[in-house]
């Protein structure tokens, strides 16, 4: 006898929340007659880690050692100020135009649930502004005593202004920080997920300012 069973969910994307119906068809194709007692239907999670090439290997040397771990939320307000003379990693520091920008995050540790928060003043600047946005990245650590692999991944970059800014304007700061990429910042001997946020702003000239923040997220 041969059988053949199909599920078709009433939905495209087969993506739901928390507290939705999965509703839809089982359908059963048989070439002879077929008696059944009832259909149970059970539901299985499936977590998957892709690793780098660089990193294969490594993850089955320590992933029997990680454990959830509990954090506390400690406001601790950020404030930042950005020249040609704080950049790191430039070569022609003298052919940087003229720039100040100013503000505050309102924390570095954030709940997950929560958003980051916080404001960007221009004070001044040669050139002029084309773009103004917020870059989170996640980083990945693994390692054992062969050695260690860091992957870093833009998961969430989004513009928080646009075009030549008036100088002297509070802009703010605000990032929901997406579900289905992050999670509370993990640390073990042998590996790490971490995040960062970076401030980027782009000149009319296209050359890129960047000021990096690393961030604590926890769930509380």
């Amino acid at each position: 006898m041969s059988v053949s069973l199909d599920i078709r969910l009433k939905r495209a994307n087969k993506v739901y929340h928390e507290g939705e119906r999965v509703s839809g068809v089982l359908l059963v194709n048989s070439r002879d007659a077929l008696q059944h007692q009832g259909v149970s239907l059970s539901l299985e999670g499936l977590v998957n880690l892709q690793l780098s090439s660089k990193s294969v290997g490594v993850f089955e040397a320590f992933y029997n050692s990680v454990k959830p771990q509990k954090s506390k939320l400690q406001p601790n307000p950020v404030e930042f100020s950005i020249t040609p003379e704080t950049l790191q990693n430039v070569r022609e520091r003298s052919s940087l135009p003229r720039f100040l920008i100013r503000g505050h995050l309102d924390a570095t540790s954030c709940a997950v649930t929560q958003p980051l928060t916080g404001e960007l003043v221009l004070e001044s600047s040669e050139v002029a502004i084309k773009s103004i946005e917020l870059q989170l990245v996640r980083v990945e650590t693994c390692g054992c005593a062969e050695g260690y692999a860091r992957d870093a991944t833009e998961i969430q970059n989004i513009q928080i202004a646009e075009g030549d800014v008036c100088r002297g304007l509070s802009i703010p700061i605000y990032m929901v920080f997406p579900r289905l990429f992050t999670c509370p910042t993990l640390e073990t001997t042998n590996f790490k997920v971490e995040f960062e946020v970076n401030i980027v702003i782009i000149l009319q000239d296209d050359h890129l300012i960047t000021e990096n923040f690393p961030l604590k997220l926890v769930r509380v």
